[in-house]
């Protein structure tokens, strides 16, 4: 087989171990991989880079990922189904693996339709693919917030100050109510449970009245306050798969319980560094796995599916099952963040 491999959405640590293990995985099969810059855009335009052992030594332990990422959606143009078909034609393209989360893989779905040869991979720092238990970069994501948590214990202590810390996580609050956890957040705001800031306030009055002369809030930034009864946005405008640029949230409470409770309150937008930096052991060895699944599974007569990892097995499910609606936080584990209030 000719495979074409391609990174979409917003990049996350483990993308360059997953192109890898695929490249390393189909060479062993004595197939050929190219690589499609700049996720869909790449199909579209017929821009794409031959990946060979050589080109993919030495990348296992960094982020980002050599393909480049952006979030093309294809079939916004009129043209782009032929576009992209004419492209796989001229090209020769037997199989695409997709390398992304929900947006990613819609457009793989679609293409899948129109009797394209797909396998997907999930990748989400957010870790809200259904189907499978972890994605690529999650846990390299809830790692930045558990140290940014740790460090900010010790200069919260020190100034008696509130100390908040926004997380991404648009629709799902793997991150914040995972990060949290693991950094002893005294307060967790997740996606999934509606908040108001009273709420808040009178969890740090209690901690003050107990003698805690200083709190730590994680909240994602698709937290909802029930004050506003929606997210808070950077702005209006929205992406090519109409998801607006969530953030604020985090500047919005400081605002509201340094005026409310007289406790000097500060934030910190972890942003961007939640998706830097090297990948942790998990990610480098859940990317190499589902890398070689994802070959394997084409090698199988297997497409329309996505590769995914079930407790400790690695499985395919369909695209269709991927794409049912997001992976939600599991409130078991923030009804336990709850008795460290």
């Amino acid at each position: 087989m000719r495979l074409a491999v391609l990174t979409g959405g917003g990049d996350a640590p483990g993308l360059n171990a997953a192109i890898r293990a695929v490249v390393r995985r189909a060479l062993d099969g004595n197939h050929e991989v190219i690589g499609l810059r700049n996720g869909w855009l790449g199909l579209l335009n017929g821009d794409v880079v031959p990946l060979t052992r050589d080109s993919v030594s030495g990348i296992l332990p960094r982020g980002g990922t050599i393909l480049g990422t952006s979030r093309t959606n294809p079939f916004k143009a009129a043209d782009g189904g032929p576009r992209m078909l004419e492209t796989i034609a001229r090209l020769g393209i037997d199989a695409i693996v997709a390398i992304g989360g929900d947006d990613t893989l819609s457009v793989a779905l679609k293409l899948h339709a129109m009797g394209v040869r797909v396998v997907g991979i999930p990748k989400t720092m957010d870790n809200d693919v259904p189907g499978t238990d972890y994605t690529i970069g999650f846990d390299t994501a809830v790692n930045v917030v558990m140290e940014a948590c740790d460090r900010l214990h010790t200069t919260a202590e020190a100034h008696h100050r509130v100390m908040i810390v926004e997380v991404m996580g648009r629709d799902a609050g793997w991150v914040a109510g995972i990060g949290g956890l693991a950094g002893g957040a005294d307060v967790i705001l997740v996606p999934e449970v509606p908040f108001t800031i009273e709420d808040v306030c009178q969890i740090v009055r209690r901690r003050h009245e107990r003698g805690r002369t200083f709190s730590i809030i994680v909240v994602a930034e698709g937290a909802k306050p029930a004050d506003f009864g929606m997210p808070i946005t950077q702005d209006a405008r929205v992406d090519e798969f109409g998801h607006v640029r969530l953030g604020g949230v985090g500047a919005l409470l400081a605002r509201e319980v340094e005026a409310r409770t007289g406790h000097e309150t500060r934030v910190t937008v972890l942003g961007h560094l939640q998706r830097g930096g090297s990948p942790t052991v998990f990610d480098r060895v859940l990317a190499t796995r589902l890398g070689v699944a994802a070959v394997e599974a084409l090698e199988a007569g297997k497409d329309g599916v996505m590769v995914a990892v079930q407790g400790t097995k690695i499985v395919t499910v369909s695209l269709q099952e991927a794409l049912a609606g997001t992976n939600r936080l599991d409130l078991q584990l923030y009804q336990l963040s709850r008795l460290f209030h």
